[in-house]
């Protein structure tokens, strides 16, 4: 029998590619009932066995597992066609976006060598770092940047009870896609700017 690290991690990787389908041209114009079957038709279909393992087994293998932080934002485009109460607000999503650009930028270079300090080693249980997250979660609670604060929350909470393989907070929060479409993002919004000006 599957562990539940596979199960989820093989539902994340379901989840991708049904938010995938949000970017495609023309799917906008489905309506809400036809797109719902779309997604749920290709999230099962990532699920079901292809030989030995599921498809979604297949792409884990190549990807690994996505952090929390990345979940929450699939899961958020997921319900976004259907639940407006999960529509964040533009100034929120770009602070988060911000905030795993940051994250990402101090701690990949430096944990591939950039540099004598390595602040993925933080994410063994430093109590510096949890307590900054916390009271960086609790900030964004009360300037009510929810989408941060579940981010944290939810990844924290993981990393607690040991839900993924890894044992590093750092895996929890980051993953190497979502901190590229963090930096893509950022960039293809700054680029507008200046050409709206």
């Amino acid at each position: 029998m599957p562990h539940y690290t596979d199960l989820t991690g093989m539902a994340s990787v379901a989840s991708g590619t049904a938010a995938s389908l949000l970017l495609l041209p023309g799917i906008a114009r489905l309506t809400k009932p036809r797109l719902a079957i779309l997604m749920v038709a290709v999230f099962v279909l990532s699920l079901i066995p292809f030989g030995t393992m599921p498809i979604a087994a297949y792409a884990r293998g190549v990807t690994g597992d996505l952090s929390i932080t990345t979940l929450v934002l699939l899961w958020c485009a997921l319900s976004r066609p259907w639940c407006g109460c999960v529509t964040v607000e533009a100034k929120h999503r770009r602070a988060l976006l911000i905030l795993i650009a940051l994250a990402a930028l101090a701690l990949y270079p430096m944990a591939l060598g950039v540099g004598a300090y390595d602040p993925y080693r933080l994410g063994y249980g430093d109590p510096l770092f949890v307590s900054a997250l916390l009271l960086l979660a609790l900030a964004a609670w009360f300037w009510k940047s929810t989408l941060i604060a579940l981010c944290i929350a939810f990844a924290t909470l993981a990393w607690a009870v040991g839900w993924y393989e890894s044992n590093n907070l750092w895996d929890y929060l980051l993953d190497p896609f979502v901190s590229i479409y963090a930096l893509c993002a950022i960039i293809i919004q700054a680029v507008k700017r200046l050409t709206n000006r």
